[in-house]
């Protein structure tokens, strides 16, 4: 899908160009992210597989590689492979979310259901099950509507590749597309199809579609363009990596006009290094941007944010687009039309993947009840990058015309542009009951399920709700101390325009913290009550037991905490923060590789680092120890001489433990 290339282009530059590296098998293809490659080789060893174990896993990797690139049939039925083959609920997850992109509804309501059952919490599952229920019962609607809303087409240039993002400029359409004449020789070895370049096609209908200006496609991913109301500036997304060898991020950028063409694109001031930005949509008097980006201050996954040009001609700072739109999943792809606006969410109530909806500000700075825009504009698949071009007439029976995007079944490739017209229907009748506006808050207290219910380390199942924990709700300098029902939760009428934090406890756990923001929350006549979730985590304590920090990386030879393990250590000093109470011990691990003597001065000096780093936040040095273990505690089961290189990396490990 469109979105997980241009985020994770990154991976290819952090690794070193490993998508030209020399691949050999399908473990490694899949580690690289370069599942195209991966998938005749994992078929071959999966009949040459020996037990059930490596079949398990082989088809794991196979339905993942399916799945990515966008062959969701043959990925149900290898995640259904893997799952009995000894795999675990985390096939059986992803088998449920594929046959809900394949709209076999009723098929992924049952298999989510046995899921709960066999994890111990139905709790995970109920938005993916509330859903699909949905998404039936809008079917149903469809089917029994005398006049349709929409009447949905492909267009014809769409190709086997991915193609979407359709804006209107000049009476022809330009759009996205990783089809093989895009730019450059090199192979996205994600998809096995090139990187993604703008094309442009005359209309709908047209069979052929040709390269968009060459000055503005380069051998990096562009995408999602959109155009000033003059059409003289061109917004698009461009991922490419920076001057240093370092991750690649995503960007917004800005071409002129000149002429017949473009002239060089430049990076909106407002962008920042080691974020996502993309997807861009233009006001109708050109003066405001909304994006879709992954900024630490959000609420989760991508938000959407607005920015407007200042007087000097520069953008203001992003502006963070309030939780009536935001959730903490991801909110992508806004076009607007006036001031209406149509984005894509996978975290308000939908039929699956990401949802097309629209919604338009009111009177007071609030903002409409984001409307699903139903079947058939979304589907059971990802549904995004919707555009109005033409309307014709006013009123009831009057149409609009335009185009969107979907990963569907049934289409010619990948992502497809669908052409619809819409047909505007008479009003439902009024409803004679007074209005009452209610927005409310679901909190809900979650442990984590693991596969052995004494190892943190063990594998985790799922999340389940925490009967009679504490929550302490504040608004400003007022607190108020709450006891969760059986079902985890509590529930808050909200007060408008004010900040909320939570804090949860229950004794023998650590705590968390989480926040929420009435502000400009919805007044819908038509939906006047609206329900928010929140979600508040809290850990066991598990006395003694090594738990690993992820992404804790050193280079060679070197002891200093690099610039991305501090996310890491951060959260860390998060939670020694809000559990003042707790004493930990830090312990760095190296492989087996190296002296003895070596490798253990090596580890306490990493060790003491991020020590040091937690003291440098602030934490008290009585609250800290640092042990480095050397290759004397190894987790992966090899000979040192055998061990692959993703043993060794699991081996060179940085820990901490409850000490009390």
């Amino acid at each position: 899908m469109y979105r997980y290339l241009l985020i994770l282009v990154a991976l290819f530059v952090a690794a070193g160009c490993t998508y030209t590296a020399k691949i050999t098998d399908g473990a490694t293809a899949v580690d690289r992210k370069q599942y195209d490659v991966a998938v005749p080789m994992l078929q071959r060893e999966f009949k040459r597989a020996k037990s059930r174990g490596e079949q398990g896993r082989i088809a794991m990797n196979l339905a993942v590689s399916y799945r990515e690139t966008g062959h969701d049939e043959e990925a149900a039925e290898w995640f259904q492979t893997a799952y009995d083959n000894g795999i675990g609920p985390d096939a059986l997850r992803e088998r449920a979310a594929a046959l809900k992109r394949l709209e076999r509804y009723e098929d992924a309501i049952q298999t989510y259901t046995d899921l709960g059952f066999e994890i111990g919490s139905r709790y995970e599952f109920r938005k993916d099950i509330a859903g699909a229920e949905l998404a039936i019962r809008l079917k149903a609607e469809r089917e029994a509507q005398e006049t349709p809303e929409y009447e949905v087409n492909p267009v014809a240039f769409n190709s086997p590749a991915a193609d979407y993002a359709a804006v209107s400029l000049d009476d022809r359409l330009v759009f996205t597309s990783d089809r093989s004449s895009a730019t450059g020789d090199d192979t996205y070895n994600w998809t096995g199809r090139s990187f993604s370049d703008l094309f442009e096609a005359s209309d709908a209908s047209a069979a052929a579609a040709t390269p968009f200006h060459p000055g503005t496609n380069s051998e990096y991913n562009e995408g999602t363009p959109a155009f000033s109301p003059d059409g003289g500036t061109m917004y698009f997304t461009r991922c490419a990596p920076p001057a240093k060898r370092s991750d690649a991020y995503c960007g917004i950028y800005r071409s002129e006009r000149v002429g017949d063409g473009w002239g060089p694109a430049e990076k909106l001031s407002f962008v920042t290094p080691e974020a996502n930005y993309m997807h861009p949509a233009v006001s109708a008097d050109g003066e405001r941007l909304i994006f879709s980006a992954n900024l630490n201050e959000g609420w989760g996954g991508y938000d959407l944010y607005e920015v407007t040009r200042q007087p000097d001609g520069n953008w203001s700072a992003p502006d963070l687009m309030n939780r009536a739109i935001n959730t903490e999943s991801n909110e992508q792809f806004p076009t607007l039309d006036g001031d209406t606006l149509y984005f894509s969410s996978d975290g308000l109530e939908g039929l699956g993947g990401l949802d097309i909806f629209r919604t338009w500000p009111l009177e007071d700075g609030r903002w409409v009840a984001p409307r699903n825009l139903k079947v058939p504009v979304n589907s059971g698949a990802d549904d995004f990058a919707y555009t109005i071009v033409r309307r014709n007439g006013t009123g009831v029976g009057s149409t609009t015309t335009g185009f969107f995007s979907s990963s569907r079944p049934g289409g010619a490739g990948s992502d497809d542009i669908y052409a619809y017209t819409k047909t505007v229907l008479p009003p439902p009748p009024p409803s004679p009951d007074p209005v009452v506006f209610r927005n409310v808050l679901d909190v809900t207290v979650v442990e984590k399920i693991f596969e052995d219910p004494g190892n943190p380390r063990s594998r985790v199942l799922g999340l389940r709700p925490v009967p009679n924990a504490t929550v302490i709700a504040s608004i400003g300098d007022q607190s108020r101390t709450v006891t969760t029902n059986e079902e985890g939760q509590l529930s808050l009428v909200l007060t408008d325009n004010q900040a909320y934090n939570f804090r949860a406890e229950r004794p023998d756990y650590l705590s968390d913290e989480g926040r929420f923001s009435s502000r400009n929350l919805p007044r819908d006549p038509e939906a006047p009550e609206q329900r928010y979730e929140l979600e508040l985590e809290i850990e066991k304590i598990f006395r003694n037991e090594e738990i690993v920090l992820e992404n804790i990386y050193y280079d060679y030879d070197e002891s200093f905490i690099r610039e991305d393990a501090q996310p890491t250590l951060n959260e860390l000093t998060q939670t020694l923060e809000r559990n003042p109470g707790i004493r930990i011990e830090l312990g760095s691990h190296t492989d087996c590789r190296g002296r003895d003597a070596y490798n253990e001065t090596l580890s306490q000096a990493r060790a003491q680092a991020a020590v040091d780093y937690l003291i440098a936040k602030g934490i008290s040095a009585d609250r800290l120890t640092a042990r480095g273990y050397g290759e004397s505690q190894p987790i992966a089961e090899c000979i040192c001489e055998r061990c692959t290189e993703a043993q060794h990396q699991l081996n060179r490990r940085t820990t901490f433990r409850i000490l009390e």
